[in-house]
């Protein structure tokens, strides 16, 4: 037998180092575990090697891969910090790291020294932890401060919680009035979230009833399963401290450790958290409310009809609102920082009219707000309070016009007749008389539909609803007009009866006015065309009236209707004489009974288009009996009655 002794390897003699030896490998698992560590920690080696190192507790693992990275850059580090055991205690232990290099030199992993720390290290590896949680509480204190979202402080401050106080999980309990209600929690099922209880029964109403700032309930003392709580598997002890924010109790942290007491520095820290929170709290609240108010103050401006805006000292806009926007067509992004889009009035001077590049015109008024030296504009649109002037001035001119020309005559004819109408003869005086009361009867014609506007815009109007043949009506008023239409041919294409219901004598008098307009605007030898169609799905009746006139501009298809509007430049329309109320009172008259009326534009002319109610039963229908009379009445100048 040989004397000579093998050589001791590396691994043997690792294996026998009263120290805990530890290997990972460059995907930090466990590549060596020592019987030393197996002691030390608690686990045996088959449980741990090729896994995740088990020992490194939740918040250092940033400590520990920071010392990797270093050691990793060539650098040896021996450090004071804490490992767990795996019966869940803590062990402060001295740890040195080191680099393990391959063959040609590479990185191939690091070696784990740890033993225990001594006595007098274990009193400055504390001072060094205090100041390390120190340092952390400000990091997390002015990362809860950086936010000002109520929802978004407290769910940071349960999210440190966990990592400064070493608890296994955690939660938020605010106060509302007698009970209490979770509005924040980590580390526990989503379920739980907003789950409410009486206060009197909870433990932060035993905290408020103690006089105390922190409360410790474990199972050793009293039975935790009835709480919520209890959620956390192996629930053992929790801690509990008030939280206020503007100077009264808002709500409690709880802090929840699993088959674990704890101490004083946790108890410590969980206190100083609640109070920064208060803090944090408190300024989140303020926040919120101020969000709140700015909030109503925006829904207030965006709610008026007018334009609201704020402008800075150098009149640059703030705050532009809804209608602000939708008055100029600039939105609030567009306008931010810069002027206005129109021209500003002298501070609680007369306000300014502007007309802007749309065509819209506005009214623009301006106050100072003396305490943040910005200015408020206020601007409205009255685009159609413009249009009602324009329009109005053109009604009266035209209605001076009009009452001037037939009044002038009248009193020419009429000096005449005073001054020498003995010298002028029989002839000479009975064509002067004719004179005179042709021109009585355009006067007289023209009072009546002023008169008859001022009863549509009043509703003093009463129509009769009887059923009556619309053909039979319209053959009436064609009748009535052909004498006045030497100039055109005047057609009525419908045969009857078809039966309407509602005011003969008023759906006469919208037959007088559309075959009037159709034949003044019609050209020598132009045709005008009266049709009735039959809808049988809609059981309404359709009356056409069809001219070859001057027609009208495009998009004048509704204003039309609008009280003195005339399509079309005045200039072309002075010849045509009116005052741009017929088919205002013709819009007015046809919906009283129902019915409907709309214009449109044709290749040569214009369709007025009016729709009717049918009325089922041509036998019921009434005879029209208003032609002659009214004819009559045309002819001897006497104002019709129909309305």
């Amino acid at each position: 037998m040989s004397s000579e002794r093998a050589p001791l390897s590396a691994e043997a003699m690792l294996a026998s180092s009263a120290d805990a030896v530890i290997g990972i490998d460059g995907e930090l698992r466990v590549t060596f575990w020592n019987p030393a560590a197996e002691r030390m920690f608690g686990w045996s080696a088959d449980e741990v090697l090729g896994g995740e190192l088990p020992i490194i507790p939740p918040e250092l693992r940033p400590e520990h891969g920071a010392v990797l990275q270093q050691v990793r850059a060539g650098t040896p580090l021996t450090i004071f910090s804490r490992r767990l055991r795996r019966d869940g205690t803590a062990l402060d232990v001295r740890v040195s790291t080191g680099c393990v290099h391959d063959d040609q030199g590479g990185h191939n992993g690091w070696v784990l020294v740890l033993y225990p720390r001594e006595k007098e290290v274990q009193a400055q590896a504390s001072a060094m932890e205090r100041a390390r949680l120190v340092r952390r509480l400000t990091d997390v204190v002015a990362d809860i401060n950086a936010d000002l979202s109520l929802k978004s402080v407290l769910d940071r401050i349960i999210s440190s919680l966990t990592e400064l106080t070493g608890a296994d999980a955690g939660g938020f309990v605010l106060l509302e009035e007698d009970r209490v209600r979770l509005v924040s929690l980590t580390h526990l099922s989503d379920e739980l979230y907003g789950f409410s209880a009486s206060l009197e029964t909870s433990l932060f109403g035993e905290l408020l009833r103690s006089g105390k700032s922190v409360l410790l309930a474990n199972s050793d003392t009293r039975s935790l399963e009835d709480l919520i709580w209890a959620d956390l598997p192996g629930l053992h002890t929790i801690a509990l401290c008030v939280s206020n924010a503007q100077g009264r109790p808002y709500g409690a942290l709880y802090a929840l450790y699993s088959r674990r007491k704890v101490g004083h520095v946790e108890l410590e820290l969980l206190e100083l958290l609640a109070s920064h929170a208060g803090v944090a709290i408190g300024n989140a609240m303020a926040y919120e409310e101020l969000k709140l108010q700015r909030a109503r103050e925006q829904a207030v401006a965006d709610s008026s009809a007018d334009g609201i805006a704020v402008l800075d000292i150098n009149g640059k806009v703030r705050k532009w609102n809804r209608s602000a926007a939708e008055l100029t067509g600039y939105t609030f992004e567009e306008m931010e920082g810069k002027h206005p889009p129109f021209p500003i009035p002298v501070a609680h001077g007369d306000p300014v009219k502007h007309k802007n590049e749309g065509g819209r015109w506005l009214e623009i008024l301006m106050a100072r707000i003396p305490s943040t030296d910005e200015w408020v504009v206020d601007f409205r649109d009255i685009t159609a309070q413009k249009a009602l002037e324009e329009e109005r001035e053109f009604f009266l001119a035209s209605t001076g016009h009009e009452l001037r020309t037939p009044v002038t005559v009248i009193q020419g004819y009429a000096a005449m007749l005073s001054r020498k109408g003995e010298r002028l003869g029989p002839d000479g005086r009975q064509e002067a008389s004719e004179i005179i009361l042709d021109r009585a009867r355009a006067l007289a014609k023209l009072v009546e539909r002023l008169r008859l506007g001022s009863d549509v815009d009043s509703g003093e109007m009463t129509l009769d609803r009887v059923p009556f043949d619309l053909v039979e009506l319209l053959g009436q008023s064609v009748a009535a007009f052909r004498p006045l239409a030497e100039r055109q041919e005047l057609v009525l294409d419908s045969q009857g009866p078809l039966c309407t219901v509602g005011d003969p004598l008023v759906t006469g008098m919208v037959m007088d006015q559309l075959l009037e307009n159709a034949l003044k605007f019609s050209p020598e030898g132009g045709h005008v065309r009266v049709r009735v169609d039959e809808d049988e799905d809609e059981d309404t009746l359709t009356i056409h009236v069809d001219d070859e006139g001057i027609g009208i501009d495009p998009g004048d298809e509704e204003r039309i209707f609008e009280r003195f509007f005339q399509s079309g430049e005045r200039g072309d329309r002075r010849g045509y004489g009116g005052l741009g109320i017929g088919l205002y009172i013709v819009r007015q008259l046809v919906r009283e009974q129902g019915g409907e009326v709309s214009a449109h534009r044709l290749t040569k002319g214009t369709r007025i288009r009016i729709t009717v109610p049918r009325h089922r039963g041509e036998d019921t229908c009434l005879d029209v009996v208003l032609s002659e009379t009214s004819v009559k009445e045309e002819s001897e100048g006497v104002p019709s009655t129909r309305a």
